[in-house]
């Protein structure tokens, strides 16, 4: 793993240097937008929805839409006087008991690793959260932006987890689930036995994407059945200008070859017909050389 953050937990006076790492990863089958007929990919272009004109990068900024759809146009110089934070420290703020912390208040997940000379004080901080059986409010900065956290432990591991702000978790406000309604006894006598009939542990090995992994077994079926699109070979950054029918003439060789196809005759299995080609080129050249003599020598007998 790749650590993608430096710094340190504060709390009180102790300071924990750490490094941040991704604690999860997205292995969600991924698709391209192509043409149907022939696999290329679409391209989109940034255009003007007033003008039409096709715009920049350079030219491209953000806009705020207000409710009356109208739009506010930001400039660097705006985003530059925003209370935008660059830290490398995680502030502990407040120990709280586990229990309140709703899952749905957290988001995504990191974990702290400590530098060697900061092992004791990192074990401290674990040690503490796991016998207290608290969490650790903190504040941190990730990306200029001030967001908070939770600090828990997770086999042997100081795990943080960012948070939504109140305002981004909406209230389940539902008229038809009202709380004057329950369940009779009998109906929550069978509940019960269900549930003991499906009662475990968990264990998430139990559990697969079987999506991704039927379409990964169907893009391998489709791959050694040869149904294969030839990818267009396109001009690198560089500017270098890459030989696009020898790449097309290699691709369609391995595409033949994909598909049972007998391959094309080798260059060496050409040489003859050169070799008949360059002989009647010179056999022409010599013909026209000896009429050219002859013609200078009736001039000169002239």
């Amino acid at each position: 793993m790749r650590a993608i953050w430096k710094g340190a937990v504060s709390f009180g006076l102790v300071n924990v240097p750490v490094r941040l790492y991704s604690a999860t990863e997205n292995h969600d089958v991924q698709f391209r937008q192509v043409h149907r007929e022939d696999g290329g990919r679409i391209k989109y272009k940034r255009t003007c929805s007033i003008d039409g004109e096709e715009v920049s990068y350079d030219d491209i900024a953000k806009g705020y839409e207000t409710e009356d759809g109208d739009m506010v146009v930001l400039t660097d110089d705006d985003f530059a006087d925003l209370p935008n934070k660059s830290s490398k420290e995680i502030g502990v703020t407040k120990f709280v008991p586990a229990d309140q912390i709703d899952p749905l208040w957290l988001d995504k997940s990191y974990y702290l690793e400590p530098d060697k000379a900061a092992t004791k004080p990192y074990v401290l901080l674990r040690d503490a959260l796991e016998k207290e059986q608290r969490m650790a409010i903190v504040t941190v900065s990730i990306r200029t932006r001030m967001t908070m956290a939770v600090l828990r432990v997770r086999d042997g591991v100081i795990v943080m987890q960012t948070m939504l702000w109140p305002d981004e978790v909406r209230a389940a406000a539902f008229a038809h689930v009202e709380e004057e309604q329950h369940a009779t006894k009998q109906e929550m006598d069978m509940a019960r036995m269900l549930i003991d009939q499906l009662a475990g542990d968990f264990d998430p090995d139990e559990y697969e994407d079987d999506y991704a992994l039927a379409v990964k077994e169907l893009v391998r079926a489709k791959v050694e059945g040869g149904e294969v699109q030839v990818a267009a070979v396109e001009e690198e950054e560089s500017g270098e200008v890459v030989d696009l029918l020898a790449a097309l003439s290699r691709s369609v060789e391995k595409a033949k070859a994909a598909r049972g196809e007998a391959p094309a005759p080798k260059e060496k299995d050409s040489k003859p017909a050169a070799k008949k080609a360059a002989a009647k080129k010179s056999t022409a050249k010599k013909s026209t050389a000896k009429k050219s003599t002859s013609k200078k020598g009736e001039k000169k007998a002239s």
